[in-house]
């Protein structure tokens, strides 16, 4: 098993998500994650992301988003995908990109988590389809944002737009 995420591949896409904190980029696994993988790139292909917020933040754990806005009203995204997971190739190592869900596996729509430090109890169960290769100390940032009761940061941190370098 590999503690390092894969060598970055030229030929797989890259996301820009510019935020309020900073910017994060992230490399998309197509070959290995090709469902996950098309169905975050529509998203932000379509501007979904755009004023969304992390809503779900936990210190040494992940933040996730997009999926709520600031007032907490949920986005309302396509139908949800199948549960997609090439373990062990894909694990959920520190700046892993995931597909959140629902206790469904098949539930992910939207809404993705990038792990603040490495999270091997996920593998087998969420769907890694990245890897931040810049921006790690974003993820740094977001994941030490002062919380509420409810894991939601006491000041938005917002996607201002995600786009496809």
């Amino acid at each position: 098993m590999a503690d390092q995420p894969p060598a970055t591949d030229p030929s797989n896409p890259r996301v820009k998500i510019q935020t309020t904190a900073g910017d994060i980029v992230v490399e998309l696994f197509a070959k290995e994650a090709p469902v996950s993988t098309q169905n975050f790139l529509a998203y932000v292909r379509e501007g979904f992301y755009e004023g969304l917020i992390f809503h779900r933040v936990i210190k040494g754990f992940m933040i996730q988003g997009g999926g709520l806005d600031a007032s907490g009203k949920q986005k309302k995204g396509k139908s949800p995908i199948k549960l997609e997971i090439n373990y062990p190739t894909l694990q959920h190592w520190n700046g892993a990109l995931a597909m959140a869900r629902t206790n469904d596996p098949n539930s992910a729509t939207s809404q993705f988590y990038i792990c603040h430090g490495p999270q091997r109890g996920l593998d087998k169960n969420y769907a890694v389809f990245g890897v931040v290769r810049e921006g790690i100390k974003v993820v740094e940032a977001i994941a030490t944002t002062p919380t509420d009761r409810s894991d939601r940061p006491k000041s938005d941190v917002t996607i201002q737009k995600a786009t496809v370098l």
